[in-house]
């Protein structure tokens, strides 16, 4: 089950974290796995990672916010079976103090460049006679939270994008949902304590793992592993759906 050979996957923002480890996951279970990065270093590291254990992936230097390049590295690729939306940058803010520099360069990243990377791959989806689709969402963008102005507003508008993507392209058989995750152990996680909480930073990361019900963050592999099932044939009676994996934040917080 949830075998992923002969399949061609594209992930963006795949140099860290989420994005990482699904790509890792994917070339695991089979797939060829094509990286869109724009941190050359990082894609290095996750290719490195993935050829080690003898997995099939291929790297391309790329803005997601920069329509021209997007449409260029996808004629690379060529045809493809899987596109995961997971690049973005995060921002903390009210309305009143965000910037409009920030604002734009949020949205240019988290909404441009994901439908950037539709421009250019449903027509290659479609040439293959159906694909699978997942964008990353978020729990910001179905419930308030505190100081996430702009990211929320982002997030919000991703899961609006999948639902008409869904009905827009089911009958060409392509699936699009997406993925609501918590908090998640990132190293963003970290640089944010680092930079923000310099002595406690273990104090601030435990406050923080239990704003979730269940007590803790999310693994990184733990979002990698619903992708590849949402990306697999066993789900292949699933679109236009959002999954939260959020450790009970939004159903169980009171």
């Amino acid at each position: 089950m949830f075998s992923l050979n002969n399949k061609k996957a594209v992930i963006t923002g795949a140099g860290s974290g989420i994005g990482k480890a699904m790509a890792v996951l994917f070339a695991r279970q089979g797939a060829e796995v094509h990286i869109i990065e724009i941190n050359e270093e990082s894609s290095k590291n996750v290719l490195n990672e993935i050829w080690e254990n003898s997995g099939k992936a291929y790297p391309h230097i790329c803005n997601v916010s920069n329509q021209k390049e997007v449409v260029k590295v996808f004629e690379e690729i060529g045809i493809h079976d899987i596109l995961i939306n997971n690049a973005g940058i995060a921002h903390i803010g009210k309305a009143d103090t965000t910037s409009e520099q920030d604002f734009d360069r949020v949205i240019s990243t988290n909404v441009k460049g994901v439908y950037n990377c539709f421009f250019a791959s449903l027509p290659w989806m479609k040439k293959n006679g159906g694909g699978v689709i997942i964008n990353m969402a978020s729990v910001a963008s179905w419930c308030g939270l505190d100081d996430r102005f702009v990211y929320s507003t982002a997030k919000g508008a991703v899961a609006a994008m999948t639902l008409s993507v869904a009905k827009d392209y089911i009958h060409d058989k392509i699936r699009c949902n997406s993925i609501s995750p918590g908090r998640v152990h990132t190293p963003f996680v970290d640089g944010f304590l680092q930079k923000n909480y310099p002595g406690k930073e273990e104090e601030m990361f435990e406050k923080l793992s239990k704003t979730q019900p269940i007590g803790r963050m999310a693994k990184p592999e733990e979002i990698a592993a619903l992708a590849l099932y949402l990306c697999s044939d066993e789900a292949s009676f699933i679109t236009g759906t959002d999954y939260p994996i959020d450790g009970g934040f939004l159903k169980l917080n009171t």
